[in-house]
């Protein structure tokens, strides 16, 4: 990339979101899995909607395991209990569609099968990205602001401070860059569920008094940084809806 200026933006999601729902209960699953059988093989995926997760996937493993008592439990640590706001650990419904996995893939992981020894599943993947000294965790800036706007929501709703917090959330944040390096922070995205009470101006103030200036340093904000606070036009998921793999 050419030097001068240029912006970056990368954006986080809360526990509650769809995705992250959605991984923890794939995730919970093959810990439960492991935690019985270190050997287990769980290629598992989960599919949430409002009132519903779907857990399916091909299991090699000699643990057993209640995939809904799983399921649920992961959504109440989450703080989904409340059929109002679209999830409640207690009555959503829980389908499961698991079997053996397949033989293709056994042979391929299984020590002194294949064609190859030790050959591996054969799975491919592209990924992006790149360790910086932007930050202590050598990762860029943006995405790193914007981590740390959704740990602080989380610790916001979870102490009861902002008892109008709900568990979903997205945060955006865009650095601008001269010459690689940050030099400010161009726009702050943060959108929240919340209670249907609480008032758009309070929600605002809360979240970048509260949570936007309280983990971005003072030096990279200014009179110039843009703030996109819950509005619909930017985000419109603030409500746990549609399905999300």
């Amino acid at each position: 990339m050419k030097k001068g200026r240029h912006l970056f933006t990368s954006e986080s999601v809360s526990m509650g979101h769809p995705d992250k729902v959605a991984d923890q209960i794939s995730d919970a699953v093959l810990d439960a899995m492991l935690e019985q059988d270190p050997m287990s093989r769980v290629a598992c995926e989960t599919l949430v909607t409002t009132g519903v997760a779907f857990v399916a996937g091909e299991f090699t493993t000699k643990a057993n395991v209640n995939i809904p008592d799983i399921v649920r439990h992961t959504i109440k640590e989450i703080g989904y209990g409340d059929a109002s706001i679209g999830f409640d650990y207690n009555t959503c419904a829980v389908i499961t569609s698991i079997g053996k996995q397949s033989p293709d893939i056994s042979q391929g992981v299984s020590e002194g099968e294949g064609l190859h020894k030790d050959q591996g599943a054969g799975d491919q993947g592209m990924m992006f990205g790149y360790a910086c000294n932007d930050t202590p965790e050598l990762m860029p800036l943006p995405i790193m602001l914007a981590h740390r706007i959704i740990i602080k929501h989380a610790e916001l709703r979870q102490s009861g401070e902002l008892k109008y917090l709900r568990p979903d959330a997205k945060s955006q944040v865009t650095v601008e860059y001269e010459d690689h390096k940050p030099i400010r922070v161009h726009t702050v995205v943060v959108s929240t569920q919340h209670a249907p009470d609480v008032k758009y101006e309070t929600i605002k103030e809360d979240m970048i008094e509260k949570v936007v200036k309280q983990v971005i340093p003072a030096n990279l904000l200014d009179n110039k940084t843009i703030y996109h606070i819950n509005q619909r036009d930017v985000l419109s998921w603030v409500v746990l809806r549609g399905i999300v793999a």
